[in-house]
């Protein structure tokens, strides 16, 4: 992976991270059970984040970015995939 794609996925992971970030926030905010759901569902997103980049930004293999890419194609939890830029 040459450093212009690597440094593309890691902006459209941090871009992503940060979008569930402020949801979460959101879903601890509600309380209710939708909200409850919510703050799971997006805590298991970020603990997968967290467990593939486990190396950080310096040991993103191939492998790992195939895993990154599908995370990002992967649904938020309102059910939108991330807009492609």
């Amino acid at each position: 992976m040459g450093v212009s794609e690597r440094e593309e996925l890691r902006d459209r992971v941090e871009a992503k991270r940060k979008r569930l970030e402020a949801r979460l926030a959101e879903a601890r905010a509600e309380g209710r059970k939708h909200g409850r759901e919510a703050v799971e569902k997006i805590q298991q997103s970020l603990s997968d984040l967290k467990e593939m980049m486990a190396g950080g930004w310096d040991e993103v293999s191939e492998a790992v970015s195939a895993k990154l890419n599908a995370w990002l194609s992967s649904q938020d939890d309102d059910g939108e995939p991330e807009r492609s830029p």
